[in-house]
Parts: structure tokens; sequence; C-alpha cells
């Protein structure tokens, strides 16, 4: 009872303590406030990422396809993928053809489209009815006559469509689909990626527990003079102590239901933000109940603790308060174990084995522990160095000596961003050393073609035509194509004998020359292409290609239905060579023929390969690739050259880093500019006095800045030492070595320009501060 009394006696001083009194708890619970709102942001994202994921498998097609060909019937669906890109965003999308009069139905979508007509997302609609959108709307010039529900969506931004089709056929590349929703589990995450999720969670969420600790204790010199008060009415120390920690518990029940009412507020908004081609449904940020309320819960409960720990260094008196007298120095000796012991715990980890599971709680303990440490080394740190500082220009000196006085304000409003610089350029060593493990080298060549276009649909005449087109496409420099079908010997084979087959590509010399070592070049010239290392493929290439004889063009696995297959005389003198590495890392074997040996007209069924090299230099060049290719045939597959891919899962987390770094960089900016919108309060009345007696107004700024600024070079210093460590040690874990030590100097480069912006953004309030009414007192 003694406790709850005091508690509410603390809690209506803050609520009685006057516009001042007002200021402070407001500046807190805003403090607050934002911290809570992240954590429950934080705590929404497992329900966001299940949701995401439910979704992208409701829309997939049924996994029936194991089990045998998928019979048509009166709702069955012939479907081709039609995804493309548009200016470095995803278009993704399909055409479709209803078999029967009931077709099943993609989640989202309420009414099957007919031909030449398109479901779209919304945010694609508007793209497409915008100037912005010229250039895709030739490339999907569909009647829109319907919108996809949010069901159908991975994320309200998502360019997403379906197009109804009345030519689309097995043989052009369509695959039957009986309904939707693929149940099938996703893969786990590689031991890898768990530590670099579980160190994730760590970097972005530890600032915030500081920050929240932090913002508790503004305000502190106005309430000393409330204690001393208490105390010379007769107050004893315990029941002071307890009373100030009411005053922090109001202020932080305050941020709490500020934090829910920003999030919420937020939240409302959050389909319209977009970060690196990521946004989300605002009802996907729900919190998990149990960390909501656990939120709930630690942070009025951290509030009380953090304001009696802090009440135990300060000697409240009936005359005044003593706040860490300054014969009183801090102690190294019980801080630098803690971060010992966190590199001491990862280092009794051992190596985490890419083959078992990962066991995140010591991993997460030890940086944890390096991190916190940290945050308790700097008040040390800031005070040691400062105490050691002399003389200089008078804002340094002005600014040095308000430091040398008090460094502990500083100190903790420092303390997140050194937290989070430290975690960021350990994360940064971490990426930069697994990311070797996540990347394939894709033998492709982009500096030779930066695109592959793949068609099943256009054939004989219109295969040479494509080509053409794609030549007189703006901004295309030269394309490597080739009508190509299968070829197999004309005779009988017993059923237990696998006919000899090969392949047949048409193109020019130019094409060819590209393909195989061929050397001289005139139309009606045929070669006969062995790969390069392989006896068994050569021996197989030979046994279909066998000169002066006939070939039989299109077997039985490559026609349509009615289809006959085609007879062609391999010509007696044609030139045996060896293959070379096309634009894609490739060797092609077989039979390769100029257009003047072989008509492709005459081909019953073929389809066109393109390999593309563009001029960068022209604007929208990849637009126009993919316009023509659309034009030719909308479910013509494009792809992008590329020499490395990187792993989806890699990549997801590499996002969430991204989009998480930002989120919680805004946080320390903010945290940062309340703390030093507070200390400008609380200093009002002296920064007056000394523009009374003759002080400039840009002395005292600059002494401002330096107040700001060197306790964050410090922590910069510091969290690059120790952020350094911390990834050079979890390198060691995986196994990996350390290739990025110099991680920390962009994160420095940021954390200094965060106090630029932070000083410029307290300016208004300090001259506001600096006016002679600041001397009055009530």
């Amino acid at each position: 009872m003694t406790w709850l009394r005091d508690l509410g006696l603390g809690m209506r001083f803050a609520v009685a303590g006057g516009r001042e009194g007002w200021a402070r708890t407001a500046l807190t619970a805003l403090g607050v406030g934002l911290g809570v709102a992240m954590l429950l942001v934080a705590s929404s994202v497992p329900n966001l990422l299940d949701q995401r994921t439910e979704r992208g498998q409701a829309r997939e097609e049924q996994a029936g396809l194991l089990e045998g060909p998928i019979p048509k019937s009166d709702s069955t669906v012939l479907r081709v993928s039609a995804a493309t890109e548009y200016r470095g965003h995803t278009v993704g999308g399909f055409l479709m053809r209803a078999e029967g009069a009931h077709p099943v139905l993609p989640p989202g979508v309420g009414q099957f489209p007919g031909p030449g007509e398109m479901a779209a997302s919304p945010a694609l609609k508007r793209l497409l009815a915008s100037p912005e959108g010229a250039l895709l709307k030739e490339r999907l010039p569909y009647r829109v006559t319907s919108t996809i529900g949010d069901t159908g969506l991975l994320s309200p931004n998502e360019l997403y469509f379906y197009v109804g089709s009345d030519s689309l056929t097995e043989a052009t590349g369509g695959y039957r689909v009986s309904g939707y929703g693929d149940d099938t589990p996703g893969s786990p995450l590689a031991p890898l990626l768990v530590v670099l999720v579980v160190m994730i969670c760590v970097v972005l969420l530890a600032p915030v527990a500081i920050f929240i600790a932090t913002a508790v204790r503004f305000g502190g010199d106005g309430r000393d003079q409330r204690l001393a008060a208490l105390r010379l009415v007769g107050t004893d120390i315990p029941t002071t102590r307890r009373i100030a920690a009411g005053e922090a518990l109001f202020g932080s029940l305050l941020g709490l239901l500020a934090g829910v009412a920003i999030f919420l507020g937020s939240r409302r908004f959050v389909g319209g933000v977009e970060v690196w081609n990521y946004s989300a449904f605002p009802a996907d940020l729900e919190p998990a109940p149990l960390s909501a309320a656990l939120v709930a819960v630690a942070v009025p409960l951290s509030a009380v603790l953090v304001t009696l720990v802090a009440m135990r260094a300060v000697a409240v008196e009936p005359l005044g308060v003593t706040r860490e007298a300054g014969s009183r120095r801090r102690r190294l000796w019980w801080r630098l174990p803690v971060p010992l012991m966190g590199f001491a715990l990862l280092a009794l980890t051992g190596r985490v084995s890419g083959l078992g599971p990962a066991d995140p709680l010591p991993v997460a303990a030890g940086a944890i522990l390096v991190l916190l440490g940290l945050a308790l080394l700097l008040p040390w740190l800031v005070e040691a160095v400062v105490n050691r500082l002399h003389g200089g220009p008078l804002p340094w000196q002005l600014g040095i000596r308000r430091l040398q006085l008090s460094s502990t304000s500083a100190s903790r409003a420092v303390s997140g961003i050194t937290v989070a610089v430290a975690g960021a350029v350990a994360l940064q060593m971490l990426f930069a050393a697994v990311g070797d493990e996540f990347s394939t080298r894709t033998g492709q060549d982009p500096a030779r073609a930066q695109f592959h276009t793949f068609s099943e649909k256009v054939s004989g005449d219109a295969a040479t035509r494509t080509i053409q087109q794609f030549r007189s496409t703006r901004g295309v420099e030269r394309v490597i194509g080739t009508v190509e079908t299968y070829v197999t010997t004309p005779k009988a084979h017993p059923d237990d004998e696998a006919a000899a087959t090969s392949s047949l590509s048409i193109g020019d010399c130019a094409t060819l020359k590209e393909l195989a070592a061929i050397g001289s070049c005139e139309e009606g010239d045929v070669f006969v292409v062995h790969p390069r290392g392989d006896e068994e493929l050569t021996d197989w290439v030979d046994k279909t290609a066998r000169k002066g004889e006939e070939i039989e063009l299109n077997p039985d696995f490559g026609m349509a239905p009615g289809e006959k297959s085609v007879r062609w005389t391999l010509p007696a003198d044609a030139r045996t060579v060896m293959s070379t590495p096309d634009p894609l890392g490739l060797d092609n074997s077989g039979i390769m023929a100029t257009v003047g040996a072989i008509d492709p007209r005459i081909l019953p069924h073929a389809h066109t390969v393109a390999l593309i090299k563009v001029d960068r230099s022209v604007p929208d060049v990849d637009e126009y690739v993919r316009n023509t290719a659309a034009r030719i045939d909308p479910g013509m597959r494009v792809a992008t050259l590329t020499s490395a891919t990187r792993d989806r899962q890699y990549e997801s987390v590499q996002t969430g880093l991204r989009i998480g770094a930002v989120v919680t960089l805004l946080l320390i900016a903010a945290s940062m500019l309340i703390s030093q919108l507070a200390q400008i309060r609380e200093r009002k009345r002296l920064l007056s006095v000394l523009v009374a007696f003759g002080t400039r107004r840009v002395t005292l700024g600059w002494s401002v800045f330096w107040q700001t600024a060197l306790p964050v070079v410090i922590g910069l210093v510091a969290a690059a030492v120790g952020g350094t460590g911390l990834g050079a040690v979890m390198s060691w874990m995986l196994g990996e070595t350390v290739t990025r030590w110099d991680a920390f100097v962009p994160l420095a480069g940021a954390g200094g320009a965060l106090v630029v912006a932070v000083t410029l953004l307290s300016m208004p309030l300090l001259w506001r501060a600096m006016r002679p009414d600041g001397l009055r007192a009530e």
C-alpha cells in the first residue's frame, strides 16, 4: 500500500506540475510513445509475413502435377506467365483461357476476364491510367474490366494482372490449372540466415529499449527542485525515490497510450508507403497478443526501475540536490566485463554448422551483452575524454565545460545511436562475409547481351520476323537470334532404344559465329557442332547429324495435334566445328544452319530464342525491348542476364534489414531531437542569463552543437570498435572470412549527418530559449 500511495502521489505531482510540468511530461510521453510504436510494429512483423505468405500460396496453382497430368474439365484453365518488369518494378501476371463454362477463379478475382480483358490490381490500374505508365500501356493494351481484391495481392502496391486469351494452347506454352491454393510448406531458413535474423532483431530493437529508458528520465533537473521541496516538508529518502518513480510512471503510461495512438494512426497510411518495392496492408500490422501484453507491462515497469536505479546516484536534501558530485568518478571495473561476457558467450557457443539447426538464444544473448556493454561504457568514455580537454575557442569551451559539469544526459542521448551503429557495423560485416554463400555465379556475360527471350508461340516466317523486329527496336545494338527445333533420324527405333535426337538452330552468319567456332561463313552453309569436352554428347550428335542423309524435323514430342513431320537432307559438305559459350554461358551443340540452307518457314513447329544487346544510354531501352516482346507474343519470356544471382531468402532478409534500419534511423533522429529539446528547456534560464550578459547567440548555438557532437563522435568511435569486434566474432562463428573491415565508415558518416540535422532542427527552440523573458520565474 505504501508503494501504491507514493507512486500515486508522484503521478499527481506530474499532473499538477503546471505548464512546465506538463511540458516535461509531454516530452517523456512523446519519447516513450515513439519507442512503443516501434515495438508494436516489430511485434506485428511475424503476422505480416504470415499473411503475406498465405496470400501468396492461395493464388498459386494446386500442386497436382506430381500426381500426373490434369484432365481437361468444365472448370480447368490454361494459363502461362506473362510477368514482366517496368522501370525496376516487377509486374506479375498471367494469360488465361477458360476450358469450360465454370473456370476456377484466382483469389481476389470476381469474374473471369474474357479475351482482351484484364483484371488488374489497384496499383497497376492507376499506373496504366497515368502518364508514367504510357510505355507499360503499350505492353498491356487490354481493357481493364475488374480489379483484383486484397485477398489476391501480396501488398497494396503490388503490380499484378490476369488477362483473358482465346488463342492460348498447350502447344504455345499454356499449362492446365484445376484449382488454387498451394499448401506446400516453404523451406526453413538456413542456419546462417537464422543467425542474421537474430542479429537484425537485436540490432533494431536494442536502441528502442535504450531510447525508452532515456525518455523516462527527461526533465530531471526540474523534478529535482520538487523532490528537494518534498524533503523540506519531511519526506524521507525512500519515499522521495518512489514519488519520483511515480512521476516517471505517469509519463510512461501516457507514452504507452501515445504509442498505441501513433501505431493505430500511422497504420491507416501504411498501405501508401513503399520502401524498396515493399509495402503492407494495414490489416497485416497486427501485434501478437503476447508481445503486445509484454510491451504494456514492460514499459511502465522499466520506467519505475530505471528511475529508482537513477535516484540511487542522487542525494536529495531539503536545501537542494547533489547529482554525482565531481569528486566521484564513474568506475570502469563493473562496465567492462559486460561486453567481454558477451564476446565470451559467443566464443563459447562455437561455430554454427550449415547442416544442423542454429540455436538463436546464445547468439542473441551474446550480442545483447556486447551492445549493452557499449551503452554502459559510453558514459565513462565521455567523462574520461571531456575531463582531459581544455582551452580552445569560446563556443568550444562553453560546450566542453557543460559536459564536464554533467555529461549524463548527453551520454544517455547518444547511447541509442552508439548501439545502433555498432550493431549495423556488425551486420554489414556479416552480410559481406556470408554474401558468397548465397550468391551463385551464373556464367552469363552481360557485356555481350543484356536480355534473353524465348517464345514457343512464334514459328516459321513469324520467327524470322521476330528477330528482325528486335533488331529494329529503339536502343538495340545487336541480336543473336535463332529459330530452333528438335531433329531426329527418320528410321524407326525399337521401343527399348532411345531415338537419336539433337537440336537444329537456324540463324544468320553473325549469329552462328557467336555460338560456335565456325570461322568463315556464307549463306547456305551448314555446320555440325560438337560440344567441348563431352565425348558422349558428341557421339549422340553424330548419330543424328549424318551428313548426306535425311533427318526428320519436328519429331513426335514436338508436334502439335494434326501436324506432320518434315524431312530434310543434311548436306554432305556440312563442316564439323566446336561450340563456344554464348552470352548465357551455355555450349550449344547439334546442327546449325544459315537461312540460305533451310527456310525456317518449313518448320511445322519451332521456338525462337534471342539474345539482345542494348545501348544503356538510351532512356527506357529496357521497356522498348519488353514492349517489342509483348507485341510479338504476350507470353514471351524475357529474362535479364546477370553474372550472379542471390538466394531469395537471403535477399528477403537483407531487404528486411534495410527497411528496419531506415525506421530505426528515423527513431534515433527523433530521440536525439527530443532529448536535445528537453535539455534546452531545462537550461532556458541559464541561456537567458548568458545572453543578458552579452554572450552572442551564435556562440551559444555553436556551444550546443559541440555539446551534441562530441559525445556522438566518442560514441561513434566506440561503436566502430565494438561493432567491428562483434562482426569479426560473428563471422568466425559462421566460419567466414571478414571482407569489410571498413564497414563502419559510411555508418559513421550517417551518424555525423544526424548530429547536423538534430542541431539545425533544435535551433528555433534554442533561439526562443535565449530571449530575455526566459529570466522570468513563477
